[in-house]
């Protein structure tokens, strides 16, 4: 047996490109053991995954972490949000997942939007607009380009959905993840059959949504896992909840997310309805809600620049003229899905350095942009910046959000916040506890805080006045794919 104070817990973070498996110790927050195994993803404007690789990495995830992960009393799934998962009637995929960042719906996002009452009917409906990356636009992508994968579906899952239904048996989701697909309505919280039947999804082919603090059920019999039978299996949620409960935000605080994609969020006590579609009205974990602005282009984009120029990442020198807006993989935020990347101010005496820090000034900028909107009127605009996900730790980022903000920024010690905050949410059925509260008691927040400098405003508005200039070629784009 460990030398654990409380019963141990199991949190994963199956993201984009890996699965990560933490064991943490439910009464301390420490983490026993851990595991990590990866997925491979399509290229291109198509982005996807076979679901099998996420059972098969958190199989090998779970058995690196060894006889802990066999103690485990209770295990949450926190997963990559939005993504379309098709099953046959033997629970088998159809097809491979129709990931967030694949921008191939983006017409339909716009059709939908149009046929069903434009984007205040949505915003007020379902607390978002479509944009290419929610599940609804990708059902009806399928329908359109791949009809006989329609017929064969017998189950549309999430991808957290997915693994959770592996391990139980049974077909559930939660609020937090529901809240990103465009077929559930957050003012009743309910899937929207008005929605549901104008793309021709079946409710009888969706997870039931299981209530914050209900037991999503047990890990079955059937598996090749080192769990016990009758481990405890949480309701699981969408990585960015996930990362909520983590860090055990209070309404009101402000964090600033970057990975693969970039998110600011924070929890609210109000229900968010934006119809200009920039912020996101998603629903929480454990009964608020998590109002979310999200870009496509942040850590990946800028390392991308950063190889493309040959140097490390870190290795950006100051501009004062230079403009890079990185839209490599089109945009969310702003809406521009078939854009591509755009620079402007190139001169003779242009350093290489000088083009990576464009690059981080121009995957901020959005971000930044779309703060004032996530928080509500009860937020402290003066509070640090919670800075997590991968780049949280490099100090060109770092650098780069304080001087475009002007706020002060904190970058919490703990690492794999999706995964503790699964953990934190397996615990809170042993304990009866908010899941929030549990991370509050690890004190997962905790780390340094960098003083506030003053905001480049000189920067924030060429960034502004290029993008207002280039918008008629970043929008001719999305006619030409």
């Amino acid at each position: 047996m460990s030398a654990a104070e409380g019963p141990l817990v199991v949190g994963v973070d199956t993201s984009t490109q890996s699965t990560k498996a933490l064991v943490v110790d439910a009464a301390t927050g420490q983490v026993v053991a851990s595991g990590q195994a990866p997925h491979t993803v399509s290229s291109g404007a198509g982005r996807e995954s076979d679901p099998r690789q996420w059972w098969d990495a958190l199989r090998e995830a779970l058995h690196q972490c060894g006889d802990a992960a066999r103690e485990a009393a209770a295990v949450s799934v926190g997963g990559q949000q939005h993504g379309l998962v098709t099953l046959d009637e033997r629970g088998e995929p159809v097809r491979p997942a129709l990931l967030w960042n694949d921008v191939r719906s983006a017409p339909q996002a716009r059709r939908l939007t149009e046929e069903l009452g434009g984007a205040k009917f949505w915003a007020e409906r379902t607390g978002s607009v479509p944009a290419a990356s929610f599940t609804v636009t990708k059902w009806a992508w399928l329908a359109e380009h791949e009809p006989e994968a329609l017929r064969a579906t017998k189950a549309v899952r999430l991808p957290h959905d997915y693994l959770t239904e592996r391990l139980t048996g049974e077909g559930t989701t939660d609020r937090g993840d529901a809240s990103g697909t465009g077929w559930w309505a957050s003012a009743t919280e309910s899937y929207d059959a008005e929605i549901l039947a104008h793309v021709g999804l079946d409710p009888a082919l969706l997870p039931r949504v299981v209530r914050p603090g209900e037991v999503a059920g047990t890990v079955r019999d059937s598996h090749d896992l080192p769990f016990a039978k009758g481990t405890l299996v949480a309701p699981g949620t969408g990585d960015n909840a996930a990362a909520a409960l983590g860090l055990g935000l209070r309404p009101g605080t402000p964090v600033l997310s970057l990975g693969t994609s970039g998110t600011v969020y924070a929890v609210a006590k109000r229900r968010p309805t934006d119809p200009t579609g920039t912020v996101a009205g998603f629903a929480d974990a454990h009964g608020d809600w998590l109002p979310l602005a999200c870009t496509l282009n942040c850590t990946l984009a800028v390392d991308r620049v950063a190889a493309l120029l040959g140097l490390d990442r870190e290795a950006v020198e100051p501009t004062a003229d230079l403009t890079l807006l990185p839209y490599l993989d089109g945009e969310r935020t702003p809406n521009l899905p078939n854009a591509s990347g755009l620079l402007h101010g190139l001169r003779h005496d242009t350093t290489a350095g000088q083009l990576l820090q464009a690059a981080y000034d121009g995957a901020v900028h959005s971000l930044l942009g779309a703060l004032d909107l996530v928080l509500d009127e009860d937020a402290d605009r003066s509070a640090p910046l919670l800075l997590i996900g991968g780049g949280a730790r490099g100090t060109a980022w770092q650098q780069t959000v304080r001087r475009l903000s002007g706020r002060p920024v904190q970058v919490p010690e703990a690492k794999e916040l999706v995964a503790l905050g699964a953990a934190a949410q397996a615990a809170g059925l042993l304990t009866g506890e908010d899941p929030a509260a549990v991370a509050r008691r690890w004190n997962t927040a905790r780390g340094p805080v960098l003083d506030a400098v003053e905001r480049d405003e000189a920067a924030l508005a060429r960034i502004a006045g290029v993008l207002s200039d280039a918008a008629p070629l970043l929008e001719r784009g999305t006619d030409t794919h």
